[in-house]
């Protein structure tokens, strides 16, 4: 009898929807008030989830969801950093 991995789920802070970690990227903001993509999702600071995917950022962009969720400024270069994984991320996946 084989033994059920539980696969972990995080909510989208855009859409609401619960996805398995592994679709989606973490941003933290660390005590400092520094806010940076976390792609191993362990650092320390708070964090929020947000499908890797265009549509996805480009919506938390233009309602500021970030920027409301983590109480921070968001530089407009983490959104251009999240849409360039987005892009490598899509990439990867459909040239398997």
């Amino acid at each position: 009898m084989a033994v059920q991995k539980k696969i972990p789920m995080r909510k989208c802070i855009v859409t609401g929807e619960m996805k398995p970690k592994k679709q989606m990227i973490r941003i933290v903001r660390s005590k400092e008030g520094d806010v940076s993509i976390d792609p191993t999702g362990k650092k320390a600071g708070r964090g929020a989830y947000i499908t890797l995917e265009k549509e996805c950022i480009l919506l938390a962009k233009k309602k500021n969801v970030l920027a409301h969720h983590l109480k921070a400024e968001i530089a407009e270069s983490l959104y251009d950093e999240l849409l360039e994984l987005a892009e490598r991320e899509n990439e990867a996946k459909n040239g398997q």
